[in-house]
């Protein structure tokens, strides 16, 4: 096991900036995800710190040793891509074994690394079989198996489960949080994925147009976005986001008023924040914290356009006076109907303020909230 420390790292492909001074440090045993929209840099990423791609400068260090510009072989690094890649006229014993043996191991430690990758995937039942015979959620265990006998001191992992059907998609979830349980070893995944992200890693690196737009645990993310690309990246259904104007700012304390607002609204913030009365702000909140109340009580009206019910919640789709559409998340047995004219109330503590440049102001959460964020991520016992 290692730690991977990442600096100044760059990257274009001819005129085309891919990657700009990316900085990271990532622990010892940790799971991290790179996560973004496509275009963002994140297969590049990865790439270069496995040494299918050259960097145009920076460095790249696994524990104490330099390896920007080792060759792939000799950096101690194994990787699965999408593509499961197998050998289709070797069974699967020998797909796990071919690399080792190329190599030049002795027989017996091969076999030693073999078994006990089948007994971690528990795929031994299917090491006589081709890649032919195997489901694609077999065939993807296997092309992880290839990498965990070569016992490498970091996992790459290219979007692994892309390939897979949804039902597929959960159960290997599930069964590469336990393998990393197992295991141990830094793991750094790519996905567009959220939920990949948020249910897997310890902590989510999110890129945007190849700049590290933040970088922190997945409840981090959700709850305190450090911009509005991650307020409108990081979680689903969207947050909902209003064009506002800072009435005033004093004491800790904001007033927020704009056209689709029917009354101000006061937030707590956590220090005198950096804006200016006058001064144009982003408003934004969960659809999940956005509630349905009587006529009076809240500060946006609308109407009802649509109402999705999905079981044991539904989604609310308003039309605001102001011509735009917002979405709040409701109990499922909610009676709300289309076409009614609805209030909606927004709960100051659970609102997010962005300035004129994006960035997000800094606010207070509940003690509860706070502690769910510091908390380490939960691992599955093996």
């Amino acid at each position: 096991m290692a730690s991977l420390h990442i600096e100044d790292l760059r990257k274009g492909f001819g005129a085309l900036p891919v990657l700009r001074q990316i900085d990271l440090t990532i622990g010892d045993g940790e799971f991290v995800c790179f996560l973004g929209p496509s275009g963002c840099g994140k297969s590049t990423l990865l790439r270069s710190i496995a040494g299918l791609e050259t960097p145009d400068g920076g460095t790249i260090r696994l524990g104490s040793r330099e390896i920007t510009h080792l060759p792939s072989a000799r950096r101690n690094i194994a990787m699965v891509f999408q593509n499961y890649a197998l050998y289709p006229h070797m069974d699967v014993r020998r797909n796990l074994s071919f690399g080792l043996a190329l190599n030049g191991m002795k027989r017996d430690e091969i076999r030693r690394r073999v078994d006990n990758a089948a007994d971690i995937l528990r795929i031994r039942e299917l090491l006589d079989r081709k890649p032919r015979q195997l489901s694609g959620g077999q065939r993807q265990r296997v092309a992880i198996g290839r990498a965990i006998v070569r016992e490498p001191e970091l996992f790459l992992l290219d979007e692994p489960l892309s390939n897979l059907d949804a039902g597929l998609r959960v159960t290997m979830r599930v069964e590469l949080a336990a393998l990393h349980a197992r295991l141990g070893t830094t793991m750094v995944y790519v996905t567009h994925d959220q939920v990949e992200a948020m249910t897997l890693a310890d902590r989510v690196v999110v890129l945007d147009k190849g700049v590290v737009s933040q970088f922190g645990a997945p409840l981090e993310l959700f709850y305190r976005p450090a911009n509005l690309f991650v307020a409108r990246f990081i979680g689903s259904p969207a947050m909902n986001l209003f064009d506002v104007t800072v009435a005033s700012c004093d004491a800790a304390r904001l007033e927020l008023a704009g056209p689709g607002l029917m009354k101000p609204l006061t937030l707590d913030m956590d220090g005198t924040p950096a804006c200016a009365a006058g001064s144009a702000a982003t408003l934004g909140i969960r659809p999940d914290k956005l509630e349905i109340v009587t006529a009076g009580e809240g500060e946006l009206a609308g109407l009802v356009q649509l109402v999705e019910r999905l079981g044991t919640e539904s989604h609310v789709h308003v039309r605001l006076e102001d011509g735009r559409t917002v979405m709040a998340v409701v109990r499922g047995t909610h009676p709300v109907r289309a076409g009614e004219t609805v209030h909606l109330k927004l709960s100051p503590q659970h609102c997010h303020v962005f300035d004129a440049a994006g960035q997000a102001l800094p606010r207070q959460l509940d003690a509860e909230t706070e502690a769910l964020i510091n908390q380490r991520k939960g691992r599955l016992v093996a």
